[in-house]
């Protein structure tokens, strides 16, 4: 058994990450809190331990963690539109005819 080495195994899932960003930019009205938004995601994958507003925010290159809260508190974005774009988004990448989702 041979698998694909780490990376293309990197780039696989920077490219997919890349695709997942695309997907969500629709719903923010503006680029910046697209932006921001795209860091708070990278924030939440990244390899600190612990998600912290803070800690996010160093993540990010922010002086604090306000523009991530803005996103979550304030900001104006459909949920309901998030969920349907991750939905479709593992359906066209998981999806098989024998599968079962738990």
């Amino acid at each position: 058994m041979t698998g694909a080495s780490i990376e293309t195994t990197l780039e696989l899932w920077a490219s997919s990450l890349r695709d997942v960003k695309a997907r969500m930019r629709g719903l923010f009205t503006q680029e910046r809190v697209a932006a921001s938004a795209n860091l708070f995601l990278d924030g939440l994958l990244g390899d600190e331990r612990r998600k912290t507003g803070w800690m996010r925010a160093e993540a990010a290159g922010d002086p604090g963690p306000w523009r991530q809260q803005a996103i979550l508190g304030r900001g104006r974005w459909d949920a309901e539109a998030l969920r349907d774009i991750v939905r479709d988004y593992v359906v066209e990448n998981l999806a098989t005819n024998d599968a079962v989702l738990v």
